[in-house]
């Protein structure tokens, strides 16, 4: 731990060191801007309790510090992308997170996303903001327009170097409320309450990725920024002996704290399926509500959170979730050898719910938002989640 710690402080210092950039020369890649239809008012950065905030979500004395200032975890606000058949620095088997919106998808590398946390970017021409905590071992896309009683609003995120249930607590610029990375809500400060709007977002291994998108833009390490891009700042971290950084929650003993789920919520619903009872590879099939969803797990990729270099990492393997539904059809898959298949057409598909060859060969199933995460994590924000399979099972 005592590492860790200095591994955080030396990343304040640098990040203080190589700061500048201007805010308000944020990318928007043609997406126009609507910042004044912002409330103004107290900075819950500065103080969540003060006075003329609205009364936050939780319980303001567990939003601590992490150790670096506010943006002392620099994101990235002018992003740069390669297409993906151009892109030498990554291994086979490294995770990125594959997100598409609007039909246009993008791919940003964890090795950067580890040492930036954010990226406030747009794809598909919607502004996003693309978040991984590694804390908490997740990663979620938020669309980053709001509407407010004074119409729509753009916003951007920044880290505020602060951690609630261990998690990432971001804050947008424009009025300095604080966000919850799990929950994509304002828990404090002038927009408290308000929840922004989430994206699918897959960690898959770079070669999935680049089988199933080699035109992909793909998120580049010209960040501004002198990073050991590649290198796992946190050694060790996902040892499920050992215990959440900072966590000051009840635990939820159901699951030791550090086992990895797939989350999946729904409105009032929640699951955590067990990612390791899920062979590598394999299939599973559950319900949420009313939804008929297929959960998969393909090898090749590597933990972010286990050697010091990421490519080295222990194969935790890649995931992805769907809705069975294909048109007036329920499929149900199955894995042969390492391909994935469904039962019906004997078509093959690949990680990212697209089917490669056979009948079905250029259908897409619609993918399901999941948190690949930390049960610590997901038990913290959704206590009532339901475990799959039920524990000792």
């Amino acid at each position: 731990m005592r590492r860790f710690l200095i591994l955080l402080a030396a990343t304040a210092l640098t990040a203080a060191a190589c700061s500048g950039d201007d805010a308000g020369s944020l990318a928007t890649e043609g997406v126009p801007e609507a910042n004044t239809n912002l409330p103004t008012g107290p900075s819950a950065l500065d103080d969540p309790d003060a006075d003329g905030l609205p009364q936050p979500l939780v319980d303001t004395r567990r939003i601590i510090s992490g150790g670096p200032p506010p943006d002392g975890i620099p994101p990235i606000d002018e992003p740069h992308y390669t297409p993906a058949n151009e892109v030498d620095f990554l291994a086979d088997v490294e995770p990125v997170l594959v997100v598409e919106v609007a039909g246009e998808t993008r791919v940003f590398p964890v090795q950067i996303m580890t040492w930036h946390e954010l990226v406030n970017t747009a794809i598909g021409g919607v502004p996003v903001t693309v978040s991984y905590c590694p804390l908490c071992n997740s990663a979620i896309t938020y669309d980053r327009r709001i509407e407010t009683e004074l119409g729509e609003a753009l916003l951007d995120f920044g880290t505020s170097g602060r951690l609630y249930n261990s998690a990432l607590v971001m804050y947008d610029r424009q009025t300095e409320s604080l966000w919850s990375h799990f929950t994509g809500q304002a828990v404090a400060g002038l927009l408290t309450g308000t929840l922004l709007e989430t994206f699918p977002t897959s960690t898959v291994g770079w070669a999935a990725a680049l089988a199933a998108h080699p035109e992909a833009l793909v998120l580049d390490r010209d960040t501004g920024f002198p990073r050991a891009y590649g290198q796992n700042p946190y050694t060790g971290y996902d040892d499920v002996t050992t215990s959440p950084f900072l966590f000051d929650g009840e635990p939820d003993g159901r699951l030791q704290a550090k086992v990895r789920v797939i989350g999946l919520r729904d409105g009032t619903d929640a699951l955590a399926v067990q990612t390791e009872t899920i062979s590598l590879p394999g299939v599973v099939e559950v319900d949420l509500g009313d939804r008929p969803l297929t959960v998969w797990r393909m090898p090749g990729a590597s933990s972010s959170l286990d050697t010091a270099d990421i490519a080295y990492g222990r194969d935790i393997g890649s995931t992805g979730v769907f809705d069975r539904r294909l048109g007036d059809d329920l499929l149900s898959f199955v894995v042969d050898g390492d391909v994935i298949h469904d039962t019906g057409t004997r078509s093959s598909w690949n990680v990212l719910g697209e089917a490669v060859s056979g009948p079905l060969a250029g259908a897409e199933l619609t993918p399901v938002e999941h948190v690949d995460t930390f049960w610590f994590a997901w038990a913290a924000f959704l206590p009532d989640t339901v475990v799959i399979p039920p524990p000792g099972d």
